[in-house]
């Protein structure tokens, strides 16, 4: 009977975890918890001045709590008091006949320790929401008491938080983007319709053939080429005449109504169309092309750069310099760019970056591994210590390398219809700054011969 009340008592949700690496992840979680009507418990907050801190974690542990959120990755793993916390917890779910009494959550992947080897993970690797998710979900299965009708959450979160966030100043600072703005676009698309009959499947094969972009919807073809341009790309297929030309962006905006193409249908049309002139654009200037699982990216390779070299980049002021292509952890890594379309707030072209592992084959990339997986845990490991300015470089000097010495990216939509789209990226002003160095000079912006930093050990998977 006492044992029973102990366990009707407890209604802490204890949070076990290393300082500081788990700090930022901590104070993620705790408020959403705490909103979901949970009470939690993190040594962040938790612990007063003058508190014997780990007579405090131990008693709320063995005393008050009803589930133990373990947060797990090695270096969390390996610390001694998130294993003294485990030790009781497992005692702890030995007495209160719970076997879900621990709970872990992978940030990170991790090497199993005792006490937890047999217990099945949430994940937070693939993304805190989607964790966050299915931890509720777990919690709401197995019973934890909360209280959602007077939910609150502590403000010292937010509190703790602040005293290590960046101090702001209220000056105001230019930033680069990622954005490339999308300075003219032809005026109209077409819509054509067959003069007869014909056959759709074969209409079907043949629009994905044609020079420039052209896609088939309702009854005819929408392209940016012009009737002649059309007759003589699919004259094996049959005889096409103009129904509609369409203001572009009426037809973006709107659709076409007449021909029953919807206003998402149109629009989505039109960013395939200028994905697909990117793409050709990259192909016909030898860029590495590289299928990911939703787009297409494009990277600097052996024809563009050599291993180790530096692009320079920076048009107007100061002139730099950043490498697309290297070596590390005995594979070459290629930077790349995904160009992703969008009109609004105003037409332009966002750009991914992207990073292709291969093997080294006689001092040069072999053929890019064919092992999402493997790629992946390259990123991770590889990519990891880079820092912002490194990435904001690389992509500067993707961008040199992409345009030469253009001012714009041309698409080309047809013969006559150009998406022109220009080579530097837009600024944005931020009403505030940061106190944080703002310029590095050219010799600070890559911090070894690989251009790496400190990256951590690749990572084994479960």
């Amino acid at each position: 009977m006492a044992e029973a009340n102990a366990k009707s008592v407890r209604t802490t949700v204890f949070i076990s975890k290393a300082t500081p690496g788990d700090d930022e992840f901590v104070l993620w979680l705790a408020p959403k918890l705490e909103v979901a009507g949970y009470k939690v418990f993190a040594d962040i907050l938790t612990l007063e001045p003058g508190d014997r801190w780990r007579s405090v974690i131990t008693s709320t542990l063995q005393q008050d709590a009803i589930k133990m959120l373990l947060c797990c990755r090695d270096s969390t793993l390996a610390a001694a008091g998130v294993l003294e916390e485990i030790d009781i917890a497992s005692d702890l779910s030995k007495q209160l006949k719970d076997q879900r009494f621990i709970i872990p959550l992978r940030l990170e992947p991790y090497k199993k320790v005792f006490g937890i080897a047999g217990l099945q993970y949430i994940d937070f690797v693939r993304g805190w929401a989607d964790g966050l998710e299915k931890l509720l979900g777990a919690l709401k299965r197995q019973k934890v008491p909360r209280d959602a009708e007077h939910a609150t959450i502590n403000p010292n979160w937010e509190v703790y938080r602040r005293r290590g966030a960046i101090a702001l100043k209220n000056e105001p600072e230019r930033l680069t983007s990622n954005w490339l703005r999308i300075a003219e676009t032809p005026d109209a698309i077409n819509y054509l319709e067959p003069s007869g009959a014909i056959d759709r499947d074969a209409l079907a094969d043949a629009c994905p053939l044609t020079r420039f972009p052209t896609t088939l919807m309702q009854q005819g073809i929408v392209t940016f080429q012009s009737p002649e341009e059309i007759n003589s790309a699919l004259s094996g297929v049959g005889r096409f005449v103009l129904k509609h030309s369409v203001p572009l962006a009426s037809f973006v905006s709107e659709g076409l109504a007449v021909a029953g193409i919807q206003r998402q249908d149109a629009s989505n049309v039109v960013h395939s169309m200028i994905r697909q002139a990117w793409n050709a654009f990259c192909r016909e200037r030898g860029f590495l092309e590289y299928q990911y699982s939703n787009a297409v990216g494009f990277h600097a390779g052996k024809d563009q750069i050599a291993i180790g070299k530096k692009v320079p980049w920076g048009r107007q002021g100061e002139r730099h310099s950043s490498m697309l292509r290297n070596v590390a952890k005995g594979h070459v890594w290629q930077f790349g760019v995904t160009a992703l379309p969008a009109f609004w707030p105003f037409p332009h072209l966002k750009l991914k970056s992207r990073v292709l592992f291969a093997a080294v084959k006689d001092d040069e990339a072999d053929a890019p591994i064919d092992d999402a997986r493997k790629q992946h845990r390259l990123r991770r490991s590889v990519c990891k210590g880079w820092r912002n300015k490194q990435w904001h470089g690389r992509l500067l000097a993707f961008i040199e390398l992409l345009s030469g010495e253009q001012s714009s990216i041309n698409l080309c939509l047809g013969e006559t219809a150009v998406v022109r789209v220009e080579a530097a990226p837009l600024l944005f002003s931020s009403p505030v700054s940061t106190v944080l160095p703002d310029k590095l000079l050219d010799e600070e912006e890559e911090t070894d011969t690989s251009t790496l930093g400190r990256p951590e050990p690749e990572e084994d998977e479960p």
